[in-house]
């Protein structure tokens, strides 16, 4: 058979295991089950030679870490960028265009980047099946066999199958979350869980967005048509691709199509949803604990604790999840995980920055972590990975003082370039134009004291920056 193209859908925010996942960092990038982060262990599940070279899909402020992390497990991929954020049937048109540049025909795999998918090599082959199908005419969703009544689902009723071998069948229907007696119910009655994963027909897809969204279909073809090279990136045109509507691909298509089928998996899948699935999915001792970070559990059960550098203990309370980050902590009963949107929500309509950043910000040359701050004055933390630079770029509101405590700073300072070395400093008068570099093989770590009458990060003029920032 011919090889299916695979796109990962990488742009979704992840609020339901915040504090950890939030939109600075969202869930995909995070290693919330073992070593990789989900993005990176969907990318390495793409590795069969049955796949093309992956292609992903992510927001433009995400750009730099899908590179990276692809970079960290040897992976390429082409990357394409959403210049503002729709929802998934956009991206799915946006999806069925690039594959239609490679033929018509082309067989489009569609998979989330922020699931788990246990046996890899029962998906490698469930795939293929998928496939099978999708090459005659057939749009296929991945249809996963339920382990219990979960209420946080869509099902899928299933039919007749759609050739001899039983694999694929046709989709009867499509149901929303169910409370939990329907749920058993369904369970009961042979139905599926909706896993969200797709495969298609290139012009299949196309045909159908057409027929049923054609204002999708138009936008995405107009946003690919121009879309522009930007560094290693595509980039959508934000015009074209802003002029599609926010809708679902299960809305704008899936339950209004013909053509839908779904093959039923057993593949050990999870899609992480919250904080409960992170515990079952987790090693657990013999009272069910598992404690990923600075943890320590006594007398207790069913606790599962993820820190970030403070020691976290829990004492005699079972079934409770504590997340505790560096500006955050999470105190959850593990059967409310589906609470956790709802609290960020709250967080926001209070203004609280925590429900959208972290104290770390992530950014192409490494990252900054505040450390301190007053009315006039704000220590960070800086660590830029080898080989990278910062804009070249001047402040009119502050000064500051650079403190190399590992490796070696190479520092342009208006018309003089210094080397900085660990335990030495050097001060960056308000107004000079100034640069910061890595040239060494280890990273770069300094503290940045700042001081001056406005520190906020907006006071930045770039005069030149290798990352194409504005």
């Amino acid at each position: 058979m011919a090889k299916i193209l695979p796109v990962i859908m990488c742009g979704g925010s992840g609020t339901r295991v915040w504090p950890e996942s939030r939109e600075s960092l969202p869930k995909q990038f995070i290693s919330l089950v073992g070593a990789r982060s989900t993005f990176q262990m969907a990318a390495e599940a793409l590795k069969d030679d049955v796949f093309e070279t992956p292609v992903v899909i992510s927001n433009h402020d995400y750009r730099f870490l899908v590179a990276e992390q692809l970079a960290e497990i040897g992976r390429e991929a082409r990357i394409i960028l959403e210049p503002v954020r729709r929802d998934s049937a956009p991206a799915v048109a946006v999806a069925a265009e690039i594959a239609a540049e490679i033929g018509p025909d082309t067989v489009v795999a569609l998979l989330a980047a922020d699931h788990v998918i246990k046996d890899r090599p029962g998906f490698v082959e469930l795939c293929k099946t998928a496939a099978k199908a999708a090459a005659d005419g057939f749009i296929v969703t991945l249809g996963i066999k339920p382990t219990g009544p979960a209420t946080g689902y869509g099902y899928i009723r299933t039919g007749a199958p759609v050739a001899a071998d039983g694999a694929v069948l046709k989709v009867e229907g499509f149901v929303e979350k169910p409370d939990a007696a329907t749920a058993q119910r369904y369970v009961e009655e042979g139905y599926l869980w909706n896993s969200g994963n797709f495969f298609f027909r290139a012009d299949t897809m196309q045909a159908e967005l057409q027929k049923h969204q054609p204002a999708i279909a138009d936008a995405a073809a107009n946003a690919v048509a121009r879309a522009k090279k930007d560094l290693n990136f595509l980039v959508l045109d934000k015009e074209s691709f802003s002029a599609a509507p926010k809708i679902s691909i299960d809305y704008a298509v899936m339950e209004r199509t013909d053509r839908a089928a779904v093959a039923p998996a057993d593949i050990g899948w999870s899609d992480v949803g919250n904080w409960g699935a992170v515990w079952e999915l987790s090693d657990r001792d013999a009272s069910g604990n598992s404690t990923r970070g600075d943890g320590v559990v006594m007398n207790a059960s069913n606790v599962h604790i993820r820190s970030d550098g403070f020691l976290t203990a829990v004492v005699g309370v079972d079934d409770v999840i504590v997340v505790t980050t560096q500006d955050a902590v999470l105190v959850l009963n593990k059967d409310h995980g589906d609470k956790v949107k709802q609290l960020v929500d709250k967080l926001k309509d209070m203004g609280r920055k925590e429900a959208l950043e972290h104290k770390r910000s992530y950014r192409p040359w490494g990252y900054y972590q505040s450390v301190d701050n007053g009315a006039r004055y704000q220590v960070k933390r800086i660590v830029v990975k080898p080989g990278q630079r910062l804009s070249l770029q001047k402040h009119f509101h502050r000064a500051e003082h650079w403190i190399v405590v590992r490796g070696t700073a190479e520092v342009t300072r208006d018309d003089e370039v210094v080397f900085v070395h660990e335990n030495e400093s050097i001060y960056l008068p308000i107004g000079c134009t100034h640069r910061m570099s890595n040239p060494g093989r280890i990273d770069l770590e300094l503290i940045e004291v700042q001081t001056g009458s406005y520190l906020g990060e907006d006071d930045i003029v770039r005069i030149e920056d290798v990352y194409n920032r504005g």
